[in-house]
């Protein structure tokens, strides 16, 4: 924790905020964490590349692989759960660091899966692994491109992280609060690895996997950190507040996981002109999802012989028959009641009307979508 971060000055965040909408739909926020990105990196990307200018290309890469595009939901969440436990009467400019933070973690998380799922899109865009390898033949460098691309891409994945602590240290809030904060950070970085090492012995053991473990993979790799840590970690960078941490944990996993199923069915059935990836990946490499594996519980004996083939080139009709084994339709069902379970939890959770109001918006937004 860097001492410039605990010496700054905390009475922006009593002061009263400016005249303008909250809700994420006037674009305000995303608009405030993109600006707070795009100067952090500015800087730390001059800062790198004085160093050499051969790092020059390799902190372009890393500072476009959080800028292009995203959602933006875990500095999203966050900044709900920090509202939530605060109310309306704070402004949010000083935390806007540590909520931007989160978007550089998941950066870190996009490219390190990348590599280990060795995709070739993401966002629509070539991988940071694919970058690098096609950098490397185009310079006409000895070697292997696909092993440089990939080393490459590991230390941006690196760079990302340690770009998170040190924007999440700018953070202007009390010592105390924004230890709080660390300690629910660490916790979310531990569960994501967790949960991606899970993912990773998935793919050699599909056999051994079942709906729960997949779920509680999920619930490690998505539902920790896209929604539950961010809402706690938002709620921790509070001074002060409403005991809100029930039913953020319990909106959290019920959300996070319904997030991760809707992931399984975009990459079976989405259009990868949306989705930004390529559809069927799941499919080719036999990853145990949830889907897959209720595909494989519910199929009749012929549709059981069909999904144990070779995988096809075209992988369309296997996801006929993944939907027409019944999973697809139970997957929804399973998206939707945790999506209720959601909602209830927010019934009885101590936060004002605008917090309630975005975090049921967010709940079917997360879970309804088409990317």
């Amino acid at each position: 924790m860097a001492n410039d971060t605990l010496a700054g000055e905390t009475r922006g965040v009593l002061s009263p905020p400016p005249q303008r909408s909250t809700a994420p739909a006037d674009g305000w926020l995303r608009a405030a964490i993109d600006t707070t990105l795009a100067d952090f990196l500015q800087h730390e990307c001059t800062s790198l590349a004085s160093v050499d200018t051969a790092l020059h290309p390799f902190a372009a890469l890393a500072r476009d692989s959080v800028l292009a595009g995203g959602k933006r939901l875990r500095p999203t969440f966050a900044y709900w759960g920090w509202r939530g436990a605060v109310g309306p009467a704070f402004a949010p400019e000083p935390l806007l660091p540590g909520f931007a933070a989160l978007e550089l973690l998941h950066a870190f998380a996009l490219i390190h899966d990348d590599v280990m799922d060795g995709s070739a899109t993401r966002r629509g865009r070539p991988t940071a692994h694919e970058a690098f390898a096609a950098q490397h033949l185009r310079a006409g460098r000895i070697g292997p491109a696909d092993r440089f691309g990939a080393a490459g891409a590991v230390l941006v994945g690196d760079l990302c992280l340690v770009w998170a602590d040190r924007l999440l240290a700018r953070a202007a809030v009390p010592p105390a609060a924004l230890l709080a904060a660390r300690g629910c950070y660490d916790e979310m970085r531990i569960e994501a690895i967790a949960g991606q090492f899970l993912d990773v012995l998935g793919d050699t053991e599909p056999d051994r996997w079942s709906v729960d473990r997949a779920l509680r993979v999920a619930r490690l790799k998505t539902a920790a950190y896209t929604v539950t840590r961010p809402l706690l970690f938002g709620a921790a960078l509070a001074t002060q507040g409403a005991p809100v941490t029930d039913a953020y944990q319990t909106y959290g996993t019920a959300v996070g996981e319904a997030f991760q199923l809707r992931d399984d069915l975009l990459g079976v059935f989405g259009d990868p002109a949306v989705t930004g990836k390529p559809a069927g990946d799941d499919l080719r490499t036999g990853k145990p999802t949830a889907l897959l594996l209720l595909a494989r519980r519910l199929a009749t004996p012929a549709q059981a012989a069909q999904l144990a083939r070779p995988v096809p080139a075209d992988v369309s009709s296997l996801a006929e028959i993944v939907a027409d084994t019944g999973a697809m339709a139970a997957v929804e069902v399973m998206i939707e009641n945790r999506v209720d379970t959601a909602l209830t939890a927010l019934d009885r959770a101590p936060i004002d009307p605008d917090t309630d109001a975005a975090l049921r918006e967010l709940a079917v937004a997360a879970t309804r979508r088409r990317s």
